[in-house]
């Protein structure tokens, strides 16, 4: 029986056909940060470990996992960088970039695609799902690039527990290293893993997997380019891509006050009911255990 474990923020345990897959490997929170009260020091058993792109808050703490389990991680070649200068040994380390297929067990296969990351460069502070954005089209990357530096000026007034946190998790990225998505194949059936908001329509429409877990956080990327609307609306856009009977979302807790905010899941509801009523949205609470396929 296929589990699925959400840990906070993007990250996820997947228990199927005899592996443990961590999707993403973000576990550790500052103080009275929404979350598990666990570490990434705690997980003691791992086969694989996927990683969506290189930010901190997917990347960091899957060097810890796969020190102490022997875990392999799949990631983007900047990922696999920043595992290899953490002291991961480099048979552990599988770097992807979109079209590749990765046998995980004799049961199970994960297919990975190239992807999107949310405009984060967009806005300073975090909106609701609810929020209609518009404008922005056209945005040269360096022009997103400068933006980006009007994003860390404003980090830099958030909380000292916050800016801590971000130090100690700091790994030296180099930008996302190009966004990922995963479409994993069970003997139970097949779960498309998204860690943040952005895709390429053309390849999110073919996947049309069994479960989806799509990221609900930030202005949504649609072809490089922000949505023109709201997080709800996008979700919703991507729910009609995949036609899939059953979406949980991820990246949608205060994981980093100050930084994030809870999600409001209604206008996201009310929207799959709009566009995808067949469609059902679960929501996990942490550690749940979710059947993932019932």
């Amino acid at each position: 029986m296929a589990t699925l474990d959400w840990y906070g923020c993007a990250t996820f345990r997947l228990q199927v056909a005899g592996i443990t897959v961590f999707l993403d490997a973000y576990i550790d929170r500052i103080p009275g940060a929404a979350g598990t009260g666990l570490r990434a020091d705690d997980v003691d058993a791992c086969d694989w470990i996927v990683v969506g792109h290189s930010h901190f808050d997917h990347v960091w703490g899957a060097e810890r996992i796969a020190k102490r389990t022997g875990a392999t991680i799949i990631g983007s070649y900047e990922t696999v960088r920043i595992m290899e200068a953490e002291g991961v040994p480099e048979e552990q380390l599988l770097p992807v970039a979109g079209g590749e297929c990765v046998r995980l067990s004799d049961e199970v296969t994960v297919a990975v695609y190239p992807s999107q990351h949310s405009c984060v460069w967009s806005m300073t502070g975090a909106s609701q799902s609810g929020d209609v954005c518009i404008g922005d089209l056209g945005v040269t990357y360096q022009e997103q690039r400068g933006r980006m530096a009007d994003v860390a000026r404003w980090i830099t007034e958030l909380s000292p527990d916050t800016l801590t946190h971000l130090r100690d998790s700091g790994q030296g990225a180099r930008g996302d290293g190009g966004a990922l998505v995963f479409q994993f194949e069970t003997p139970e059936g097949s779960l498309l893993y998204q860690d943040t908001s952005g895709h390429w329509s053309g390849i999110l429409r073919d996947l049309r997997p069994d479960v989806a877990i799509l990221a609900a956080a930030g202005r949504g990327n649609i072809d490089g380019q922000p949505i023109q609307g709201s997080l709800a609306q996008f979700v919703g856009r991507e729910a009609d891509l995949v036609r899939t009977r059953k979406i949980i979302l991820a990246h949608h807790d205060d994981w980093l006050p100050g930084f994030s905010v809870p999600t409001e899941i209604k206008p996201i509801r009310d929207e799959l009911s709009r566009v995808a009523p067949r469609t059902e949205l679960v929501e996990l609470g942490y550690l749940d255990g979710h059947r993932l396929f019932d």
